[in-house]
């Protein structure tokens, strides 16, 4: 057969197979004390806000320094980051999904040393650059996705609605005084890329009218029938449009009562953008989560319909979130995620404590029977 002559022995497959193509087998950063004691941990604990410890049946113990990090990162801030992993951790660091960095050390007299050193680390403008803090009963990093500066169908920036949130949050991001941990995401647009449709609190970017059709360039720009094909309502057909002068081309006609503002459309055909100064903005959504604890996962809801872009600061954004968090802090139990306290109370309940304005189109009333009798949770129904 003709693959034997080029080496291959389909009786020994693996003679001579090449095995370091892509990237390395992660065992290989795992720092020592963690490889020693890969499955025999038999406890963790929180010291402190941002400090934990994980302790081993062989006895051997990992301190992690949590620091809060950013998804946009500079070279020159990987290279500290690197730097300090070097000075105190052996070389070793690790991001969580929520893009913090967790630098450990495998004793508690290196505990004292590493987090003073992250704490004196500052921006010319004072703020920190490795704040310590996004454990247990309060606010961690929030999860974001690319907004203004490299996606091409948002309808908000995320790192300046996140770094405008945190900034309002960071009090909760170095204590730990909530009643269970909170968990804020934030989205551009409708697809989502972010977690928000199963956290707490949820950013979401949102457009409010249809593309735009810029039909003199549409057929030289675009595949046809691939922006047709990209809307996942139909609300794309092709049609003839006749310009200035008398020059028909081929071109294509929305349905606007049948769009439903993604953008996918955009995504195939640049002659198509969405983006809108007035229509574009920013939905607040509250109440979901991923964990079986108490109750089964939950997705968010609509709690705010639509907020402008008032930028840099996004005041209005805030303000609503910090009266989300500082409502639940006061209201919920211990251990009572904010979806929880809210279904307790009742969600009309809610907005009240919250002081949001609270309108019947706000009810979530969809019911699928399979959702409820699936048995895809711990919470199972009989």
């Amino acid at each position: 057969m003709a693959f034997i002559s080029t080496g291959y022995n389909p009786e020994k497959p693996l003679e001579n197979r090449i095995t370091d193509i892509g990237p390395k087998h992660f065992d290989e950063f795992y720092p020592p004390v963690i490889k020693a004691n890969k499955g025999k941990w038999l406890y963790h604990e929180i010291l402190e806000p941002g400090v934990l410890v994980h302790v081993s049946e062989t006895g051997d113990e990992v301190y992690t320094v949590r620091a809060g990090g950013a998804r946009l990162m500079s070279v020159t801030h990987i290279r500290e980051i690197c730097e300090i992993a070097d000075k105190h951790c052996g070389g070793y660091l690790r991001f969580t999904t929520r893009n913090n960095i967790e630098f450990m050390v495998d004793s508690k007299d290196k505990v004292k040393a590493l987090k003073a050193d992250l704490e004196s680390r500052k921006f010319p403008g004072g703020s920190f650059k490795f704040p310590v803090g996004g454990t247990g009963a309060g606010i961690t990093n929030i999860v974001h996705t690319q907004g203004w500066i490299h996606c091409h169908t948002p309808a908000t920036d995320a790192s300046g609605t996140v770094k405008a949130t945190m900034d309002a949050v960071f009090d909760d991001f170095k204590t730990m005084r909530l009643p269970a941990h909170l968990r804020i995401s934030m989205a551009c647009c409708l697809n989502m890329c972010g977690a928000v449709h199963c956290s707490d609190i949820a950013i979401l970017g949102y457009h409010r009218k249809p593309p735009m059709l810029d039909h003199e360039y549409l057929d030289k720009m675009c595949e046809i029938p691939l922006a047709i094909a990209a809307c996942p309502t139909a609300a794309i057909k092709p049609s003839k449009i006749e310009l200035e002068g008398g020059v028909k081309v081929n071109s294509v006609a929305v349905n606007n009562d049948r769009c439903m503002f993604c953008g996918n459309c955009y995504t195939m055909c640049p002659a198509m953008p969405l983006s809108d100064k007035e229509g574009d903005g920013i939905v607040l959504m509250a109440g979901g989560k991923v964990s079986n604890r108490l109750s089964a996962p939950k997705f968010s809801k609509v709690v705010v319909a639509f907020l402008p872009n008032d930028t840099p600061r996004w005041p209005k954004m805030t303000k609503t979130i910090t009266q989300m968090i500082e409502a639940y802090a006061k209201g919920a139990r211990k251990y009572e995620r904010l979806g929880e306290w809210a279904e307790r109370i009742g969600w009309e309940r809610f907005f009240e404590k919250c002081e949001i304005e609270f309108t019947h189109h706000l009810i979530d009333d969809f019911r699928d029977p399979a959702y409820y009798t699936w048995r895809q949770t711990t919470q199972f129904k009989f």
